[in-house]
């Protein structure tokens, strides 16, 4: 059992480690923190830290830094104090104002998290495999545009602009909607195109050339769904941290792979509070070892998919857990359509 002086002794370690990149000592945690103890008592402290093996000296007379235990238990204890700040979740809620497809919220998304990180973000596509259709909604904007938006069991609502040949009537949009809807409402998303395409032989020729765009469009939103895709964005982040790396140069490659990167997000177990950790030694691919993966889930049901961020294992790990958490939470208000 370690004495809670002693943790508090290893965040602050941790904490400072993690700001400086630099060892740390006995005389500067005195120095930057309040622990109401001598620097005898906080050495005696430092002691039992490198005993349990949570923090390790580089060098000889120097300094400590966090092992990859040392890491881990820092982690349980500060994993639910973490919560974003005003002007971070400002920053989150700014793209969900805007009306964004899923490919583009998604984008987004992973941009904003490996903003506020400082991290490489990946947030993978959610799969709605086991969906259906709630409703399929046809607006016209003008003579030859027409909004296509696809509304699916789990929530989610995609749209997208489909571009006309000719001028389309409001009787044959109406007449359109009502059929895409009677024979779509309750069907599987897998099942759309076929129905889809057998809705069209139920029409004159002249109107199955001048609903083609509005179909290929609706089947457009569907297969958005089947695709297994992952968001990255922050490699900059990497580069600007590679010191922190063994074997930089295989983590880029691994981030080209797709296979790769949606096998990292997937194997990562989450615990009760919806997170998984995986910090140096724990991940499987030998390019990781100098790294931590933090990674939480979105959406619900058949739509869930997962968010990660991934960095140095000297990452800010409070901020960070917090930033993973609050996209995660906006994403799914996001694809519920709150």
């Amino acid at each position: 059992m370690i004495p809670e002086r002693s943790l508090e002794v290893l965040r602050a370690i941790v904490e400072d480690y993690v700001q400086t990149n630099q060892p740390v000592g006995s005389k500067s945690l005195l120095d930057r923190h309040p622990l109401g103890v001598s620097a005898a008592t906080i050495r005696n402290d430092m002691a039992v830290l490198e005993e349990e093996e949570l923090i390790v000296a580089p060098h000889t007379s120097s300094g400590r830094i966090p092992t990859d235990k040392g890491y881990r238990l820092f982690v349980e204890q500060i994993r639910n104090l973490s919560a974003v700040s005003n002007p971070e979740k400002k920053a989150i809620e700014s793209f969900l104002d805007k009306r964004l497809s899923l490919e583009e919220m998604l984008q987004q998304s992973a941009k904003t998290l490996s903003q506020l990180t400082n991290s490489l973000a990946l947030i993978s596509y959610p799969s709605f495999g086991g969906s259906y259709v709630r409703h399929v909604e046809l607006i016209a904007i003008s003579e030859t545009r027409c909004l296509v938006m696809l509304i699916s069991s789990s929530g989610q609502i995609q749209q997208e602009v489909a571009i006309l040949q000719s001028a389309i009537s409001d009787e044959l949009l109406q007449d359109l909607r009502g059929r895409l809807n009677g024979q779509l409402s309750g069907q599987p998303l897998s099942d759309v195109s076929s129905k889809s395409k057998d809705l069209q032989l139920e029409l004159s020729d002249a109107a199955q050339t001048a609903i083609k765009p509005i179909i290929a469009t609706l089947d457009g939103l569907v297969n958005e769904n089947k695709q297994e895709k992952v968001a990255v964005s922050g490699a900059a982040n990497l580069v600007r941290t590679e010191a922190d790396f063994d074997g930089f140069a295989p983590l880029l490659e691994m981030m080209e792979e797709q296979v790769v990167l949606l096998k990292l997000l997937r194997e990562i177990e989450l615990e009760r509070d919806g997170l998984g950790i995986s910090i140096g030694s724990d991940n499987n691919l030998a390019s990781l070892e100098g790294a931590s993966v933090l990674i939480g889930e979105y959406g619900e049901g058949d739509g869930s998919a997962r968010v990660g961020v991934l960095g140095p294992t000297r990452m800010n790990y409070q901020g960070n857990i917090a930033s993973l958490r609050a996209v995660a939470r906006y994403l799914t208000k996001s694809l519920n359509g709150n």
